[in-house]
């Protein structure tokens, strides 16, 4: 279950990318997804608005986006050689809603991380119904991993 963390965020707050790869990593086990690769990319404000103008149209940072590897389905295909995409988290909103949550970075990050791997197994939020049940399951995700 190899999980990569990188960083490409020089001004942003310091976050163990050690921390961030276990913590993904008892997701994948919980969604017995373990033997699926993961990418997590921990950067900043201005290159995530970068990626989410050039891939969803909105000229804006965001806090987390997911590239499915399988991008028409959102899951991955036994084709797909067990890679799973990319998760990629701004540090520098991340840290903004912890403050304003009230909670630590790791916290947050971890929430993110969950939501983000959840879109890429399929999960999406376009109706209450699906933003009810990826909600549920991102607060079980972060439960199973910060345990």
């Amino acid at each position: 279950m190899p999980v990569f963390v990188s960083r490409k965020a020089k001004s942003s707050v310091a976050l163990r990318s050690q921390r961030v790869r276990q913590i993904a990593e008892k997701m994948l086990r919980y969604l017995d997804r373990e033997e699926h690769e993961l990418s997590v990319l921990l950067t900043d404000d201005a290159f995530i608005q970068t990626l989410n103008e050039a891939h969803r149209g909105k000229d804006r940072p965001t806090d987390v986006l997911a590239f499915p590897q399988d991008e028409e389905h959102g899951s991955p295909t036994p084709l797909d050689h067990a890679l799973l995409g990319d998760v990629v988290i701004s540090l520098d909103t991340a840290e903004r809603q912890a403050k304003g949550r009230k909670h630590s970075l790791l916290d947050e990050v971890s929430f993110l991380l969950a939501h983000g791997i959840l879109h890429l197994v399929g999960y999406d939020h376009r109706t209450d119904k699906e933003e009810a049940a990826m909600n549920e399951m991102t607060a079980r995700l972060v439960e199973s991993a910060c345990s």
